[in-house]
């Protein structure tokens, strides 16, 4: 069975694109996903937006899901940025008239890794978007394989995160922000190796 067949099949799961998993995982995956939301929910009073308003119109202004996921990856760089205290990255535009990204995000360590697993969290529902409307589309994989080697780089980060702190909220951030990673990672595994590049969309034609 293909990568594309698989996602397919995992309907009873938000995050079908990513793993196999037995009824009764999933259910205590899901009940933990529950109880950590409202937890968090009651701990800073309303959920906060996990992108800036900047980073969300980049998010709407990219259409092209490999362009989307990049501008996800760059906003949860900017984050694990600003927590292990490394100046801020200075994303390049996508096209010329592509906003500004603006302010650094704020928030305490626990805030901003919570963003983290959040943005994770919408890369993976884009995507699967995608698979559903057309499971075809030659971005998928190419998407995919870019936010899977962010994953496993943001997989190593959490870890030496994890061993720094013993603040609840943020150890709960770090939880949620690993498990959306690593099951991004996983899929990328199951692609195919040497897979060719995509033909670019904007290629201009050759003059007769």
């Amino acid at each position: 069975m293909n990568l594309t067949s698989t996602l397919r099949d995992k309907t009873s799961s938000r995050r079908r694109l990513f793993a196999r998993r037995g009824a009764r995982v999933v259910l205590f995956a899901l009940a933990a996903t529950f109880a950590i939301a409202a937890r968090w929910t009651s701990a800073y009073g309303q959920r906060r937006d996990h992108l800036t308003a900047q980073e969300a119109e980049l998010v709407r202004d990219n259409q092209e899901l490999d362009r989307r996921i990049e501008v996800f990856i760059k906003a949860a760089d900017r984050r694990f940025a600003i927590i292990n205290g490394l100046p801020q990255p200075t994303p390049k535009k996508v096209r010329k008239d592509d906003p500004d990204w603006g302010e650094p995000p704020k928030g305490t360590h626990a805030e901003l890794l919570g963003d983290v697993a959040d943005i994770l969290d919408e890369a993976i529902t884009n995507i699967d978007d995608v698979v559903r409307r057309d499971e075809k589309n030659s971005l998928i994989h190419k998407a995919l394989r870019k936010l899977a080697t962010a994953a496993n780089g943001y997989m190593n980060q959490l870890a030496m995160l994890k061993d720094k702190t013993q603040n609840e909220d943020e150890l709960a951030a770090i939880e949620r922000a690993f498990d959306n990673a690593k099951e991004i990672a996983a899929a990328g595994n199951k692609l195919p190796a040497n897979e060719p590049e995509p033909p670019p969309t904007d290629k201009k034609k050759k003059k007769p």
